[in-house]
């Protein structure tokens, strides 16, 4: 039997109990590769990280989980793991090895705590998405803004503007056809005063509805920037998860479309151990 010592993280939020869920095993060397996905969907959360030792230029290695699938990359995962290693390492910069690659993030401390981070997202491609009536259907939409597209970043994720933030508080989605209809992620998203709100839903990952996805917000701001609505280097705020109980705060810049950045805030809430 061995014991496997775990933290949970906040992300996305800068208040206990808000934000994105986040459970990391700072030192998962010794857990069997059968145990990873079985864990993750013991604790689960939208995201569970195994670190590990780097591999290569990088600070650290990271694998990440849903409750059902292994993913390359995702936003709040990154950002979290750079929270909890960045306090004992101090450093302002962490490079975290990623089935994506090596993702940069700057941290900001306000004195001995970190404040802040900003993580250079891995490369990723869009394109439109050829099945917009059935997924229009499916949310119970007639109308969109910007065209409909999907941006292959982490699960990948179709970006469905609506007319107002009203409108998105009011989706009541079903699951399977959801499923059905779009096999990536969903973020759906409105102007709302100066910042955005956005709601995603990934039921292909066994979540129907995430509390802050960085692997949307980010295609989000290069979205915004490619068809005009924003200018390429504007920062964007972007709220999320109210829906759902965890109010999360997400910043995204897109200074072009090969860089793009997302940033936030994230708090440790708990420490614990598995023994298995």
């Amino acid at each position: 039997m061995g014991t496997f010592r775990f933290v949970i993280a906040d992300v996305f939020t800068d208040v206990p109990f808000a934000g994105n869920q986040l459970a990391m095993f700072t030192d998962a060397r010794e857990i069997p590769e059968e145990r990873l996905q079985p864990l993750a969907r013991e604790i689960n959360f939208s995201e569970t990280v195994f670190v590990y030792p780097a591999a290569g230029d990088g600070h650290a290695r990271m694998r990440i989980f849903t409750p059902a699938v292994e993913l390359p990359f995702a936003g709040h995962p990154v950002l979290g793991t750079a929270f909890v290693l960045g306090g004992p390492l101090q450093l302002d910069e962490l490079w975290l090895e990623t089935g994506a690659g090596v993702v940069p993030v700057r941290l900001e401390r306000d004195g001995s705590r970190i404040a802040f981070g900003w993580m250079r997202q891995p490369p990723f491609s869009f394109e439109p998405y050829d099945r917009v009536a059935e997924l229009l259907s499916v949310l119970g939409v007639e109308a969109f803004g910007l065209p409909v597209e999907l941006y292959r970043q982490g699960p990948g994720h179709v970006l469905v503007e609506l007319g107002s933030p009203e409108a998105v508080a009011a989706l009541r989605p079903n699951a399977d056809a959801l499923l059905d209809a779009n096999p990536y992620g969903t973020d759906c998203f409105a102007r709302d005063g100066e910042s955005w709100k956005s709601r995603v839903f990934v039921p292909g990952d066994g979540v129907l509805e995430d509390a802050a996805t960085g692997s949307a917000a980010g295609p989000l701001a290069l979205h915004l920037a490619r068809h005009g609505r924003i200018g390429f280097g504007d920062e964007i705020v972007i709220h999320q998860g109210v829906e759902i109980g965890r109010p999360s705060t997400l910043h995204a810049v897109a200074r072009s479309p090969e860089e793009v950045e997302v940033g936030g805030s994230s708090v440790v809430v708990a420490h614990g151990q598995f023994r298995l």
